[in-house]
């Protein structure tokens, strides 16, 4: 692993892997990124060129999946998706492998979401939910689980035939991760809840790609454009799983954590709903409703898990403020399951 400065890692990659080039600037991306992830603008012949590279993370995480997920997405769906143009996974040059991507234009939409008109915002609801249903109309598994690489080819690696037992695997996964959290006195609270609901959720279905990370910071958004989501970003943690589970997650990360009036969440469900039924068959039923509350439990839990490291570095009442707001959500959902 690479112990040189991002700029000197900029350089090893710009050499090994670009054109000449006479000069470059970078930055890092908003939004609340967590891996080696730089925007680079790099002069050549006169003209700037903008490029963004990114590296693999430290640690046991996947890697070599997301550049071939890129590819993969991008020819079975209109789902946009930056083209990948470099793919290291062993350079020659003492840096981490990395792949190298176009730089789509556009602000990350963690960063805009807030101050958008009702207007805007229920333009990206209704593409958001477009885009995931045309994932999961076009790409299928075999089994339920984690995707990887093997042999160059996508595979689930810790497959299951039983969306109940994945799901339940899933959320115990979270769950332990909340030692050394703020959090971790509400695991046995958690799973006292979470235990006699897993009976409504389905044992079978078909798996579908499911972006286990789309959420607005992981999505490049041009407010003047047509379609508004110009890019999803970070396709590291992707699952075949069941496409409620999918939808359930957006619905709490785009509407349901971010605004409190019952009017405004409706009318963007309504519209997000719509987008997606314009892509795939979906009855949004009683069942689908009453399930809900459960994914979107789990998907608490993984944020809650990841707590520390998203707040690192922000200031004492940020973070005390960004807690008091998911125990908030935390005894609402608890609440909603429990009478169901």
């Amino acid at each position: 692993m690479s112990v040189q400065t991002p700029e000197q890692d900029i350089e090893a990659v710009l050499k090994e892997s670009g054109p000449d080039y006479e000069g470059f600037q970078f930055e890092t991306p908003g939004g609340g990124h967590q891996s080696d992830v730089y925007m680079v603008t790099l002069r050549h012949d006169g003209e700037a060129y903008e490029v963004v590279v990114k590296f693999k993370p430290q640690g046991d995480v996947p890697f070599a999946v997301e550049p071939c997920l890129h590819d993969f997405v991008a020819g079975r769906t209109n789902v946009p998706v930056p083209r990948i143009l470099v793919y290291e996974d062993n350079p020659d040059a003492d840096v981490p492998p990395y792949f190298v991507t176009e730089r789509i234009h556009g602000e990350n939409l963690a960063e805009e979401f807030a101050g958008l008109s009702t207007d805007d915002r229920q333009r990206v609801l209704a593409q958001s939910g477009r885009i995931l249903g045309d994932m999961h109309s076009e790409i299928g598994f075999e089994a339920f689980g984690r995707l990887t690489l093997h042999d160059d080819r996508i595979i689930v690696s810790d497959w299951m035939g039983d969306w109940r037992e994945y799901f339940e695997r899933l959320t115990r996964s979270h769950l332990s991760h909340l030692d050394g959290t703020p959090f971790e006195d509400m695991t046995d609270r958690a799973w006292d809840c979470i235990e006699p609901a897993l009976s409504m959720v389905p044992k079978d279905g078909v798996p579908r790609l499911v972006h286990d990370d789309f959420r607005p910071a992981n999505l490049m958004f041009e407010q003047t454009a047509d379609a508004p989501i110009t890019a999803v970003l970070d396709w590291q943690d992707v699952l075949a799983a069941l496409p409620e589970y999918n939808l359930a997650q957006t619905e709490f990360l785009f509407i349901d954590s971010s605004f409190q009036d019952p009017e405004l969440r409706a009318s963007l469900r309504t519209v997000f709903h719509e987008g997606y039924q314009e892509m795939r068959p979906m009855e949004f039923d009683e069942g689908y409703e009453q399930r809900r509350p459960l994914y979107q439990l789990s998907t608490l839990l993984w944020r809650m898990a990841g707590f520390n490291a998203a707040f690192a570095d922000e200031s004492g009442l940020a973070t005390a403020r960004a807690e008091a707001q998911y125990r908030q959500q935390f005894e609402r959902l608890v609440e909603e399951i429990q009478a169901n």
